[in-house]
């Protein structure tokens, strides 16, 4: 068993397709992604500024369109039922595509509406998001509570994210709950939260006109780490899930149990990279970030299915 994960947003960087666009192939299927999203996508991914990439309707669609550049490679790699996929907040749309729900080309659009709407109700209240780290959870669920916020990501022990309005934001970072931290995070506004109910409609009338496929991989849902096998349901999901907490804890505890053999974490690789390294000291991850990178995860991949090796006890 063998597992994909797709990042989510924060992960961007400048000039991130550039390597990748060299490739003739990957330079086509960027402008067939481009024309389905209806934004300039090797612009983003090549010239673009860090200012440009880092708001809401141009990250989305270029972290899955990155992501998915791997897809023709790895999905030939590993036969049905190897592989479990799972996405941090929009990389679910990436992970559903390496499952087999959604065709590339959809993720990819459906990724560009999310990122519209989400911007677009950023605007409505001024809203934001802040990282809290260390302390006792039940104090730091209980100290974001008491200020009307929403614990809205769980990236594992010890890292969890509030949203809301930024006055209340703020109150929590000048008093933080005992022996932790607040960080203030770069973004528009309180994704994963009531705050988001437009956007959430949008992408239900998006998601409506698409196909969606049972999976052909196990596919893990960031709402509770469950595995999803009904196209229904994970189009619901995946709806919902913008203005549901990401449970990236609950994907990771579902992550161990069919012990993988490896992981690789697709581009851009670090964060997610980083949080399985700590998580699973004892897991393989390989990280993707280049096109040569992506040729060693599928000779790495392909030698061991070759060789038919076991998945471990555990990791």
């Amino acid at each position: 068993m063998f597992a994909i994960l797709a990042p989510g947003q924060g992960s961007q960087t400048p000039g991130m397709l550039a390597g990748w666009l060299r490739d003739p192939l990957h330079a086509e299927r960027i402008r067939d992604w481009s024309e389905a999203a209806d934004c300039d996508l090797a612009h983003l991914g090549t010239k673009a500024s860090a200012a440009e990439i880092a708001r809401t309707e141009n990250t989305q669609p270029l972290l899955v369109a990155q992501g998915l550049l791997a897809h023709g490679v790895l999905a030939r790699t590993a036969p049905e039922g190897s592989t479990v996929a799972a996405g941090h907040s929009v990389g679910e749309l990436t992970a559903a595509a390496f499952a087999g729900v959604l065709s590339p080309a959809d993720a990819v659009r459906l990724a560009a509406i999310r990122g519209r709407a989400m911007a677009a109700a950023c605007a409505e209240a001024p809203t934001s998001m802040a990282a809290v780290v260390g302390g006792d959870e039940p104090q730091v669920l209980a100290r974001i509570a008491e200020l009307g916020l929403t614990a809205a990501t769980f990236n594992g022990p010890g890292q969890i994210v509030a949203a809301g309005l930024t006055e209340r934001l703020e109150q929590l970072a000048a008093a933080p709950p005992p022996s932790a931290t607040v960080k203030p995070l770069p973004v528009a506004g309180a994704f994963h939260t009531p705050y988001m109910e437009s956007a959430r409609r949008a992408v239900a009338a998006a998601a409506a006109t698409m196909r969606f496929e049972r999976p052909d991989q196990l596919l893990l849902s960031n709402a509770d780490g469950a595995v999803l096998t009904e196209p229904e349901e994970i189009r619901r999901r995946l709806v919902d899930q913008v203005v549901r907490p990401v449970r990236w804890d609950l994907c990771l505890r579902t992550l161990a149990e069919p012990a993988p053999e490896l992981a690789v974490s697709l581009p851009p690789a670090r964060t997610l990279a980083n949080i399985l390294k700590r998580q699973f000291p004892g897991l393989e991850v390989l990280s993707v970030n280049s096109p040569r990178e992506l040729t060693r995860a599928h000779e790495r991949l392909g030698a061991a299915i070759g060789r038919g090796e076991p998945a471990r006890a555990g990791v």
